[in-house]
């Protein structure tokens, strides 16, 4: 059975941490609908982080507990650029 792309779909993927399936989903709504303000950011954020800038980007993980300690990492180094 295909699957319908949806946005709801598409946060599903991200939610399960499959980001290049929600990004497949939202370029197919992007090329459907060019002006939505919501899928150009969705796919921009998505962008910049499977494709980040540095050079010093480590391989998404694959296991629960690198998955764990990567959003663990991730979430400290935001922490630190809120303190400014």
């Amino acid at each position: 059975m295909d699957q319908i792309p949806t946005k709801t779909l598409a946060e599903v993927y991200l939610k399960q941490g499959d980001l290049r399936k929600a990004y497949g989903i939202y370029k197919i709504l992007y090329d459907k609908d060019p002006s939505d303000p919501e899928i150009q950011r969705k796919l921009s954020e998505l962008d910049q982080e499977m494709n980040p800038s540095h050079s010093s980007a480590q391989p998404l993980p694959r296991s629960r507990e690198e998955k764990i300690r990567f959003l663990e990492r991730w979430l400290a180094h935001i922490r630190e650029r809120e303190k400014g």
